[in-house]
């Protein structure tokens, strides 16, 4: 196509400073999207405890402790304890000959009832 500019060719033509930024803005968007983390290292890195989770989830601790150890938990499970840390699980497929897709599941679109110290709690 006549008249086109990669992205790289375009970058070139730049100011070295906005050179620089640029690339470490991608280089930080890059490694917050490869970011990888357990149920147990969110919790933790959040400061709070099993016992609070288990609280707004209305289980007992023990049950958080196998969840977090567990090698394949449930979508629908994984949902409700990044709810119970105020948070929303995004699922994203990755394909090596397109972007990034966000998955959508009914079940996980299940909506907070009511809040507790910062906490979501669903009603039973």
């Amino acid at each position: 196509m006549r008249g086109m500019t990669s992205v790289d060719d375009w970058i070139a033509t730049l100011p070295i400073e906005r050179q620089n930024a640029i690339a470490k803005k991608s280089a930080e968007l890059i490694a917050k999207v490869e970011r990888r983390m357990t149920l147990a290292e969110l919790r933790k890195g959040r400061k709070i405890s099993q016992a609070t989770v288990a609280e707004a989830l209305g289980i007992g601790q023990m049950q958080i402790s196998r969840l977090e150890k567990r090698k394949d938990p449930r979508l629908s499970t994984m949902a409700r304890t990044v709810a119970a840390m105020g948070g929303h699980l995004t699922l994203i497929a990755t394909f090596p000959d397109q972007e990034p897709v966000v998955l959508v599941a009914s079940q996980m679109g299940e909506k907070p009832t009511r809040r507790k110290e910062g906490l979501i709690l669903k009603s039973k």
